[in-house]
Order: structure tokens, then sequence, then C-alpha cells
């Protein structure tokens, strides 16, 4: 029979259709589930793909009857009948068993030499080189295997394991069968009935033996024509119920044997009158094991003759057993296509039993399968297309069972063995996928798509599992005596999972997916950040485990996204759809941000402190050995503690974060200076408050008596004001302040250098090179706040210290009453005293900062006196000497015959009494008109306006200044300045 069109062609009703699929749909899901919640004993065969029989007949029971339609068919296809020969008769067409015996019996033919053919081959047939497998050893050697049958029937016979016995026993009765129908064709005897016609109980040994036989044929009957018949039966059908009956009964009671008795011709009428329809009208065609499964199930075991029943391989002789096979056919209902896929199942089975070893076996189910592949393109009979949707289901469901989760199936030692595994689940995905676009037009995808979609689908799910088995795993290591996070060993071994998947794994799906690599690092780079997430949740406080954690996550992300990297770089987007399926971990941020959180934490501790240690410090340097100030030592040191535990934290980006930590601790410092700057109230650096102009009153007595100053000086509004009454710290207090602020200065220095060599020795540690140079280590605020309070407290010192604690020998006596009769010394003296108090306290640097402000004060306070002492106070130009020998003498204090400050420094704060000083010595006519002449320079063309009102008070005296000119004009005994001034300005002569 030439094909499935013939045996199954579209005239059959539409019932027999219904029936094979409906039994098909309800065993396929029994026979894929089973196949895949297979025994872990990878030795179990597959279930079997075709549905159920629906009738207790054993693999034994099916292998047996598959050799009866072997041999009988092997007998229809020779010209002449069979001779029964004993084994021990001589005969030049007999080939001898090794392991006959006298009993055995065997077949001759003009189709002998088919049966017959020695096992003589000294290489591999074309079927086994186009599977691609090698010669047996014993072929290749071209010798004889011992104890190996000696014709391609009798290694049928053993491969299908059917005794000696048995065989004599099917012959014999074959024999007797030919006897009375010679010439009569294979395919339209009804072997069953025929067997149960001409057996006798003597045939066997044992009666049991032979009613075991008996009800075998009536259960092939009733499979093959009541239950899978070829053309579907009515329920009305006479015949049909009579088969029943006869069944039932001889279930009961063994049914008697002989070709006349009314028991067996009712049998016989039933059993031919039901094989004997036909699909095509007149045909003497018996059709009793062509119904589908019933067929499948017989040839899948005939199948089994090409495999070595000892070792499970295939046979050399492997195209004369598929040519015994061909003979069935016609009986069977078989044609090539159905072949092609038993084959193939076979193949691939066989492989299964072979604990998954023989790689030759599932090398040739991939070369069967390509095979299925072309034929499945053509098919369009429905039952084919059904038992290849069950074969393959079975096929892919025991692949995908182990490809789902292929890093335990798979190792160093069968790693072989995946590529033919993966080649063949998705061979047969492709398969389906044809077969139901056919079906389902609007359903066809893309080839690569499917092929894309499965290999990710074995990716993901087998690396979750993975994951899955590496979490286990990672917690079981964590001890007390290893008690590094969970998730911290896990990136380890996830790291080392992504490895060995890019080396081991990777190289071999990249056939069917170029992105494999990327596949697999974008699913491990999922499952951790799922865990991470999961462990970030409610951690706003930095602790070592989470420094681990996100230190461990950070360098596996880079990991996986460096094999990514790799993985996209042929791919035709780049691999950005992937990409996209790696939201980043953001580790470093994260860790930023605690650390962050750790840094302002402490930050906002030593704030709380430096408020309290400066609500009760104490400035007195008598309580302070080292003359500074006890909390700035502490705080400090505290700065420097909270340093050394921020670069011993267990991160991997100090250089990032450096720069925030010092802008917190620059931050404090500056607050702590600020802070003490303003603990004894506002110091003020103000000039005093210039008094109102007078002229001197010419001719009285201001000589003879000496009069005390009528008021306190106050403050002009132009530069501020100030009293003469002493405001906060005292001098001493003052001293230690500065100290402090030096000190804080000097401190400041040596963090910024501690900061830059930590972070060195932090980069080298990591990776051995240290480029930073920690220019971001800055302390640029606290710096600048100390300067600037240097600079400050030593002006604010200098002018309470001239203009408050001096004051009763500078504004109250200096030149009070005449020049001669108050001099500078009272002074001199008092200054020479408050320097000695400061260098008792203060040392170096500091020291020269404050005696420099002192005696810029002085200075100023020396023109005050002389510009603005108030009606006491009147110089003649014989007094102008009595004043320079005086001012040298005050510069003289500070120079200290050269161990003083230096003298560029004492004279450029001196420079403007220098000044001024000329003007003292000028005679009066000459000032007036200098400062007529000052006024024209500065106004233009003089006019009476010019004169309304005095000129302003400048920001620095100045012998070209016309304020200064007039003010050495008050203060002249001289009777043409008090006119000129009268006349001018209508000045007073006293206030």
């Amino acid at each position: 029979m030439g094909s499935m069109a013939r045996l199954l062609p579209d005239s059959r009703s539409a019932s027999a259709s219904a029936s094979w699929t409906s039994s098909l749909s309800s065993d396929l899901a029994t026979a894929a589930a089973t196949a895949v919640t297979a025994t872990s004993s990878s030795a179990m065969p597959l279930a079997a793909p075709f549905p159920g029989l629906g009738v207790p007949l054993s693999d034994a029971d099916l292998r047996t009857t598959a050799y009866e339609v072997l041999v009988a068919a092997s007998r229809a296809t020779g010209g002449r009948p069979l001779i029964y020969i004993p084994q021990s008769a001589p005969s030049s067409t007999s080939a001898r068993s090794t392991s006959s015996t006298s009993t055995s019996t065997s077949f001759s033919s003009s189709s002998s030499s088919g049966l017959q053919r020695s096992r003589t081959s000294t290489a591999a047939s074309k079927v086994k080189r186009s599977l691609g497998l090698s010669p047996s050893a014993s072929s290749k050697a071209g010798m004889e295997a011992p104890r190996r049958p000696e014709t391609v029937m009798e290694l049928v016979r053993v491969n299908l394991r059917v005794t000696e016995q048995a065989d004599s026993r099917i012959r014999r009765g074959l024999l007797r069968i030919a006897a009375g129908q010679l010439g009569r064709r294979a395919e339209s005897m009804i072997l069953p009935l025929e067997f149960l016609q001409r057996s006798k109980a003597s045939d066997f040994p044992d009666p049991h033996e032979y009613e075991a036989w008996q009800f075998r044929n009536l259960k092939l009957l009733e499979a093959g024509l009541l239950v899978h018949p070829l053309i579907p039966l009515s329920k009305s059908d006479i015949y049909a119920q009579t088969l029943r009956e006869i069944i039932s009964r001889a279930y009961d009671k063994s049914l008697q044997n002989g070709k006349n008795l009314e028991s067996m011709q009712e049998l016989c009428s039933a059993v031919k009158s039901l094989a004997g329809r036909s699909l095509g009208g007149s045909s003497d065609e018996c059709h009793w094991a062509d119904g589908f499964p019933f067929n499948l199930h017989i040839y899948q075991m005939l199948v089994e003759a090409c495999f070595d029943s000892e070792n499970g391989t295939v046979v050399d002789e492997v195209e004369e057993v598929m040519g015994l096979l061909k003979k069935t056919w016609v009986i069977l209902g078989i044609n090539q296509m159905l072949h092609n896929l038993c084959f193939a199942w076979a193949l691939f089975n066989h492989f299964v039993t072979s604990d998954q070893v023989d790689i030759e076996l599932l090398s040739a189910a991939e070369n069967q399968l390509n095979v299925v592949v072309k034929d499945a393109k053509n098919a369009e009979d429905p039952d084919y297309c059904d038992v290849l949707i069950s074969i393959l289901s079975s096929i892919t469901g025991w692949t995908e069972k182990r490809l789902l989760a292929y890093h335990e199936t798979f190792n160093a030692s069968n790693i072989v063995s995946m590529q033919g595994i993966v080649t063949i689940g998705v061979s047969a995905a492709k398969i389906l996928l044809e077969d139901i676009s056919q079906k389902h037009p609007g359903k066809r995808k893309q080839k690569t798509d499917v092929v894309r979609g499965k290999i990710e689908t074995y990716i993901r799910s087998s690396l979750r599992t993975a994951f899955a088995q590496r979490m286990d795993e990672a917690d079981s290591k964590r001890s007390s005596r290893n008690p590094v996070p969970v998730l911290a060993i896990l990136a380890k071994d996830i790291s080392d999972l992504a490895s060995k998947e890019k080396n081991i794994y990777s190289p071999i799906l990249k056939k069917w997916h170029p992105l494999a690599s990327g596949v697999a690092v974008t699913t491990l780079h999922s499952c951790f950040g799922n865990e991470l997430k999961q462990f970030m949740v409610g951690r706003t406080k930095f602790t070592q485990d989470t420094a681990q954690v996100l230190n461990a996550a950070d360098k596996l992300e880079k990991n996986l996204v460096n094999i990514a990297v790799e993985d996209f770089l042929d791919s035709d987007d780049g691999g950005k759809s992937l990409i996209r399926q790696m939201p980043p971990y953001e580790a470093e941020n994260a860790i930023a941000a605690l650390v962050k959180g750790w840094m302002k934490e402490r930050v906002d501790k030593l704030k709380e402190w430096v408020d309290q240690s400066l609500q009760q410090e104490t400035w007195n340097p008598k309580a302070n050995r080292q003359s500074f100030a006890p909390s700035s030592m502490e705080m400090l040191r505290m700065v420097d503690e909270i340093l050394d535990a921020f670069f011993e934290l267990p991160i991997s980006m100090h250089s990032t974060l450096v720069s925030d930590l010092a802008a917190g601790l620059d931050g404090i410092l500056q607050y702590y200076v600020s802070k003490a700057k303003s603990c004894h109230g506002t110091q003020s650096t103000a000039t005093p408050q210039l008094p109102h102009l007078t002229r001197c009153d010419v001719g009285s007595k201001l000589f003879k008596k000496k009069e005390k100053p009528h008021a306190l000086l106050n403050r002009g509004s132009q530069v501020g004001s100030s009293t003469r009454k002493s405001e906060g710290c005292d001098l001493p207090e003052l001293c230690v302040q500065i100290n402090t602020f030096h000190y804080i200065r000097t401190e400041v220095e040596n963090l910024k250098k501690k900061a830059k060599k930590c972070l060195r020795n932090s980069e080298l540690s990591q990776d051995g090179i240290g480029t930073t140079d920690g220019m971001n280590i800055k302390f640029e605020l606290s710096q600048a706040s100390c300067q600037d309070g240097i600079r400050q407290l030593c002006d604010a010192t200098a002018h309470k210290v001239v203009f408050s604690y001096l004051s009763h020998v500078l504004l109250d006596m200096l030149y009070v009453g005449g020049a001669a009769s108050n001099r500078v010394e009272p002074l001199l003296r008092e200054l020479h005293s408050t320097l000695g108090v400061i260098s008792g306290i203060m040392r170096n640097e500091p020291r020269d900062h404050l005696i420099t402000a002192l005696m810029k004060a002085s200075f100023d306070g020396f023109l005050l006196v002389l510009l603005a002492g108030g009606p006491t106070r009147a110089f003649t130009l014989q007094d102008a000497q009595i004043i320079e020998n005086d001012f040298r003498a005050l510069r003289g204090l500070y120079l200290a015959n050269g161990d003083g400050l230096p003298h560029e420094l004492v004279d450029k704060a001196s420079s403007e009494v220098k000044s001024v000083l000329p003007l003292l010595r000028t005679d009066t006519e000459s000032l007036i008109q200098r400062f007529k002449q000052a006024i024209t320079e500065r106004q233009g063309s003089p006019t009476k306006s010019s004169f309304a009102k005095p000129p302003r008070v400048p920001a620095q005296w100045s012998a070209n200044d016309p304020n200064t000119i007039l003010r050495v004009l008050c203060y002249r005994y001289d009777e043409a300045a008090t006119k000129f001034l009268k006349k001018t300005y209508k000045f007073p002569k006293k206030l």
C-alpha cells in the first residue's frame, strides 16, 4: 500500500475520524504528562506516545503479534510456498542458529536470501551512514561477535525477545495456514483467526500457556475489529455484537478448537465479515490490524528490531531489517511517513534509555527528525498530524523537563549531549508550530521568534532554578565563623554562575539565539535585583551588612553588564531590548545616600556638642594651660575620629564622598568659630565719634588751668558708634580666642593632609593605583572663618585696648592743657604693659597679628587726639616738634630696637600720621590758603556755597584733605585761625 491516502481516504466516515481524534486527545495529555513527570532515573524509557488500546494487551503480546505479522508478510513475498525443514536436515539454503535446538525450524523460499542473509558485512549500511551512526566494533574488525544470530530474521527474533519455542510454534502454524491457502497474500489473511483455527493444545507445553495464547488472539481481534477498526462500526452491526458475545464467552470458557466446530464457524463468520469491509468496494484485503492506533502499537514493536536487545544500539543490519519491516506495511496500514516518525521516536527513546550517554543515538534521532520535518511540511492527513503531535509532544515534554533546568541536567561529563537535545527540542517545537499554523493560520508566527522564544524560556527557567538553589546554598554558608550577609555570598555565587553560563552553556545556545549570554545575565540581574529590593526595604542607616551587600551587588552588576556588552556587539539593535530589561541597581547611589546619612548624623551630633561646649567654655588663660579653648581641642579630636571612621567604611567610593564629608566638617568648624566670636557679644572696631568742631579761645588761660574733658567722646555716625565703656571679654580672654582660631586653622591644614593621605591609601588598597590628588578636600569655609575671626578679633581687641582700656592716658590726658604738660610717656608705659600681657599669652603669628592691630589702633588714637581732641586741646607752631618727638617714641615702642615689628610694617601703619604731622609746623596763613585750594580742587571755582558747611570727614586723614587741614586750623592757637573759622563757619569757642 503506497500512501496514507489509500489507507485513510477522505471518504472515511466522520465518526471514524472523530473516534480517533477523541481517543488521541484523551490520552495525549496523559502521555505528555507521564513523559514530563518521569522518574529521575534517566534510564527509564519514555511513555508510549500513542493513545491506549483499551484492550489488556501487554508489550510481550504486541511483540509476539508483531513478529507473527513480520514472518507472515515475509513468507507471502515469495513466489513459492514455504517449506518446513527440520534444523537437523542438511540444506544449502538453511542457516544454522548458534542457539538452535533439534526442534527448531526454518523457512525457505525465493526470498530466503533476504531472510537468511549472513551477518558478515564489514561496513555500516547506508541507513546507518545517513543517520551518522558508526558500525559496531565487531563489524569494524570483520569478526563475528560470539553467540550472535547468523541471519537477519534470527536477529529480528532475538531483538523482539521472541523465544525459539515460540518461533517454532509460529512457523508451524504458518505452514499449516499456507498448506491450504497456496498463493494467498498476507494482507488477505486474518492471522489471529487463522492461528485459532489451526493451532492445537498439543503445540503448547502447558495448558495455561495455550489458554493465554488463545486469549491473546481474541484480544487482538477485539482491538483490531471492535475497538480500533479501520472503518468505524455502527452500533447496530450484528457481526460486531456476535464477536463481542463470543469473546465474552471465551473469557469464561475456553474456545473449542477445530475448524468445523459450530463455535469456530460462528467466530469465523463474524470476524471475516468485520475484517472484509472495504473502503474501496470490491477487495479481498482483510483489515484487522490497520486501524489507528492499534497498528502503531504493533509497528512500534517491529521498529524495536532495529536495535540491539542487549545494548540498545542500532544494529549494523538496520537496512536489511527495515527491508523486512516494509513488507508489513500493507497489513498494518503503515507508510513511509509513519515509519519515519516511529523510527525517530525509537531512536530518541533508546538514547533516553541509554542513560543519555549514547551520543550517536542522539545524533541519529536528530538526523531522523530532520526527515520528519520534511514529511510534516507536506502532511495533510489528520491522523498523521495527530500522531505527529503525540510523538513530538512526548519528545518535547522530556527535553523541556531537562532544558528548563539545564544547569541541573548538564555538567562537564554530559555537556556534549546538550546541543543534540536542544536541537531535537527546537525541531519538535518548529514542527508542532507548522502543524498548528496549518490548522490555525491566524496563529502563524515567524519560526525565528518561536525558536528564540524557546531558547529564552530554557535560559530564563534554568537560571531562575539555579538562582534559587544558590540562594539556599548561600544561606547555608552563613555562620558565626562566616558572618558575611547572605546576599553578599549570593552575589559572588551568581557571578560565578554567570561565568559558567557564558563559558559552558551560552556557546551551545548561541546557535539558536545569538544573544544567549545576554538573556542569561538579564535573568540573573533581574533575580538578584528582586532580592536586593527586598533587602533594602526599610534600611535607612548605614551598616556593615548593608555596605557589604551593596558593594557585592555593584561588583556583580558590573560583571553581568560586561558579559552583556560583549554579547550585544554583534546584535542588530545593540542589545537595546535586553538592556531595557536591566534597570541598574544603583548600588553606588544607595551606598552614597546611606553614607551621606551616616555623615549627616555625625555632623549633626557634633554641632549639638559644639553648642553645649561653647556655653560652658572658659576663655581664661589661667584655666587653659595651652592658652586656647579645650573645646577646640576636643572638637578637632572628634573631627579626626569621624575622618578615621569614614575611611574605615567598607565602601569603594571614598573619593566621591570625601568632599561631602569635608564640607560637612568644614561647616561645623566654621560654626564653632562663628559661635565663639559671638559668645561674648559683638566686638566693635569703630573709631570713637568725633566732637563738634570749635575754634580756640586765643588769650584765655588755657595753659594755666588744666581742665578735664567735659564729656566722653562718641563715635561719629559716618563710621559707626562706640563708647569708652568696657564691653565683652577682657584682654586675656580675647587673646585666648585669637589663639584658638589660629590653632583651629593650623589643625585644619593637618586634617586636609591626613584626609588626602587616607584617600590615597584607600585607592591603593582597592585598585593599586592612587590617582586622586585630594583637590576636593578643601575646608575653605573654616579656614576663611578662622582668618576673618583672627583679623576681626585682633582689630576689636586693639580698639578695645586703645580706646577703652587706655582711654585715661590717651583720650583723657594726652596733650590736654598743652603739648608740653601731658606728653606721651604715660601712654607708652600702658602700651608696654599691654604688650607684655599679650606676649605672655600668645605666641608667634597670632601675637604679631594682634600687636600690629594694636599699633595701628594706637596711631589712629594719636591722630584722633591731634585732629579731634576737643576744646581742651590747642597747639602752637612750636608744639610740632614735641608732637613729632612723641610720635617717634610711639613708633619706637613697636620697633623695640629691632626686636619688635618689622620696619616696613611700622612705616606702613604710621604713614597716615606722617602725612598729617607736617601740617602742624605749617603757618596759619599757608594753612588757610592750602585749605581754600583743597576746596577749589575738590569742588571747582570757589563760591559762597563752597564754604556753607565744613567738608566731610575723610575715610583717611591726609595733608591734602580739606577736612584734615580744617581740623588743624581748629586746634591752632592763633588769632588768624580763630578769625577765619569764625568768619567762614561761625565755629564756637566751646562745645
